[in-house]
């Protein structure tokens, strides 16, 4: 059995479409947070796997390589379903990040209820997506999420 695991991960930089600091800081720490625990087991692999996550016509493609960066397979995903939580979720970072930038303490801790439930909801819908085709914890799919979202979609 090998390992079920991401070793390494790289987003497609051609299709990055949000680039500001904490953009920035949001995908660095779901990266790290990541590659330190993680369990991704596509259906018909053996880990552990390297992945570049891209956007192409629209559609998420997951590309899979086995540890010595040999290509494995492509997984798709059509992203239709998950325009409307990353649109709100990038609208409540945007409040949360103006309120802890102005250090209004009374109205941070309502926002991040709200984006921490927006991301688990957003997480479990990736995880059902992809059920069958890759078998994954919460915890990634959550970091995931947050990869996703950075990534463009029309």
């Amino acid at each position: 059995m090998g390992d079920p695991r991401i070793i390494d991960i790289q987003l497609d930089d051609r299709t990055i479409i949000r680039r500001n600091e904490d953009i920035e800081r949001e995908r660095k720490v779901a990266i790290f947070d990541l590659l330190e625990e993680n369990h991704f087991a596509p259906s018909g692999h053996e880990g552990p796997f390297q992945i570049l996550l891209r956007v192409e016509d629209n559609r998420l493609a997951i590309d899979l390589k086995d540890k010595a960066g040999e290509p494995l397979d492509t997984i798709r995903l059509g992203l239709a379903r998950f325009r409307r939580p990353i649109r709100e979720y990038f609208a409540i970072c945007d409040s949360y990040f103006k309120a802890v930038r102005a250090g209004s303490a009374n109205g941070i801790e309502p926002i991040d209820m709200a984006r921490r439930a927006l991301h688990n909801d957003a997480a479990e819908l990736l995880k059902e997506a992809l059920e069958g085709r890759i078998d994954m914890d919460f915890d990634t799919a959550r970091r995931l999420f947050t990869l996703i979202c950075v990534l463009h979609i029309k």
